[in-house]
């Protein structure tokens, strides 16, 4: 695999990036500005009613952020007329079928004629979201964004990013493989994803005849999506519809250029712009939030099982890495896992040894004004064992609580109702995150290795573009860059 600069392929490149508000995108827009500020154009698709709204969440979603910091001290006042001059900003929507939902003929017949490179980064990824927004967005938004690639006629390169988990449940070595149409998990034959998306319209028709409410509507459509993706084989419906949008891009990308990055757990950035920056509870720091804040008291899952985990600036170098590599170079397989599983892999015993000495010597200062005493969790290692933990901490209480509501005319009502809301959502958060905590797969990058090593022996700017899992301390990066990250962007 040969192939050029990286700094050079970028000048006066078009791109457009979906998703532009979305915790990746942000880092790749601000990654290509800051390496190469020659290039032309950078079309940002995101969800606006107009203009006018699309430029305000620019601004307040993206711009504004502490993680362009770096550019604005390096530009100074100029970047805001840099800005103007490299960005143009499209509202729009991938679920939509009619050009991306891109109303301005002008703009599309601009981007057809100018793209180089489209980089799809829209995504819903909530385990449990509607079944008709995730089919919406994940599966037939890839097909949309896929379409109007093929438009393109200046296109060298679709970037598709997809999740590892598209796995499922699977155990031991996870390859580099493709999803074929109608493909399963479990073997179970069927899967025809415009009878899914033929379902799902049937399921709205029936709910909205009835008369249902908005939110009974979303519930049905939550479950629904649950319960499609169990019959195949996926734990989650977020998983299920991004293995199908893999389906639909590799089955119609004809000869078109595309590649498919499957990160594994995104966390913060480990050196670019500046280490930690990070963006929402993600998936791991959801623990590191509970935990610093004194909330966490018990641990589900193997202990010392892999979390596989790649800073977010990794997962960005990666795909301008091989965008450039596949760039008029139609290949069969072009997926990348990245990920850490394999070359250096990280365990929940390091995950807990380091928030316990991180939040021990820096502990959270709380509402109080105090700080938050951390102490060793209780780990629960299997189903069975988080079941009677729940059952002697808390059911008993519940029983007790319903007997005394009982007794004493529905006096603790209140307190019933409550504990009994809380229990039900702690148990439907095991369950959707109970397929991640047990989880004994690990992910083969040989053909993301193949591209570090093609960077490499093409003298490419290695220390710019870096992905390598291995030279990272795991212990360094979680005390020193990852926690203090979590606690200054996400902690609030």
């Amino acid at each position: 695999m040969e192939f050029g600069s990286v700094v050079q392929f970028l000048e006066d490149k078009t791109i457009l990036i979906t998703g532009a508000t979305g915790f990746l995108a942000k880092i790749l827009l601000e990654k290509i500005l800051r390496v190469q500020p020659k290039v032309k154009k950078i079309y940002l698709l995101l969800r606006a009613a107009d203009a006018k709204s699309a430029s305000q969440r620019i601004q307040n979603e993206v711009i504004g952020k502490d993680l362009f910091r770096i550019l604005k001290e390096k530009w100074g006042e100029s970047l805001n007329s840099i800005v103007t001059k490299k960005i143009v900003l499209v509202p729009g929507d991938i679920s939509y079928e009619d050009d991306l939902g891109v109303k301005d003929s002008n703009l599309r017949e601009e981007m057809w004629s100018q793209l180089d490179v489209v980089v799809n980064l829209a995504a819903t990824t909530n385990f449990d979201e509607g079944y008709d927004v995730a089919l919406g967005i994940n599966t037939m938004g890839a097909k949309h964004v896929l379409c109007f690639a093929k438009k393109c006629v200046r296109l060298k390169v679709l970037v598709h990013v997809s999740t590892a988990f598209v796995s499922g449940e699977r155990a031991g070595l996870i390859l580099e493989t493709p999803y074929g149409v109608g493909d399963t998990l479990n073997g179970v034959c069927g899967l025809d994803i415009d009878e899914e998306k033929k379902l799902v319209d049937q399921k709205l028709n029936e709910l909205q005849a009835e008369g249902a409410t908005a939110e009974a509507i979303k519930d049905a459509m939550k479950d629904m999506g649950m319960e499609r993706a169990k019959v195949y084989g996926w734990p989650n419906t977020y998983v299920f519809t991004k293995a199908m949008g893999e389906m639909l891009v590799g089955h119609l990308k004809e000869d078109l250029s595309v590649v498919i990055i499957r990160p594994t757990i995104v966390t913060s950035t480990y050196k670019e712009p500046f280490p930690g920056w990070v963006e929402g509870v993600r998936t791991i720091d959801s623990l590191a939030v509970g935990y610093g804040k004194g909330r966490l008291t018990c641990f589900l899952g193997d202990i010392t099982g892999i979390v596989d985990v790649i800073p977010a600036d990794m997962v960005v170098n990666a795909i301008i890495v091989a965008m450039v590599a596949h760039a008029n170079r139609p290949s069969e397989n072009a997926i990348y896992q990245v990920g850490s599983s394999v070359r250096n892999p990280m365990r929940y015993t390091n995950l807990q040894d380091c928030g316990f000495n991180y939040f021990t010597n820096k502990p959270w200062i709380g509402k109080d004004g105090k700080p938050v005493k951390v102490g060793r969790v209780k780990v629960l290692s299997s189903m069975a064992s988080f079941h009677r933990y729940m059952a002697i901490r808390y059911l008993l209480l519940l029983k007790g609580l319903e007997l005394a509501n009982m007794a004493f005319c529905h006096y603790f009502e209140d307190k019933y109702s409550d504990l009994n809301r809380k229990i039900k959502f702690v148990m439907k958060l095991v369950e959707l995150y109970r397929p991640y905590l047990f989880f004994r797969g690990v992910f083969d990058d040989l053909n993301t290795e193949k591209l570090r090593m093609a960077a490499r022996e093409n003298n490419l700017e290695t220390d710019m573009f870096y992905f390598d899992p291995k030279t990272i301390d795991w212990e360094d990066y979680l005390t020193n860059i990852h926690f203090p990250g979590v606690v200054k962007y996400v902690f609030k």
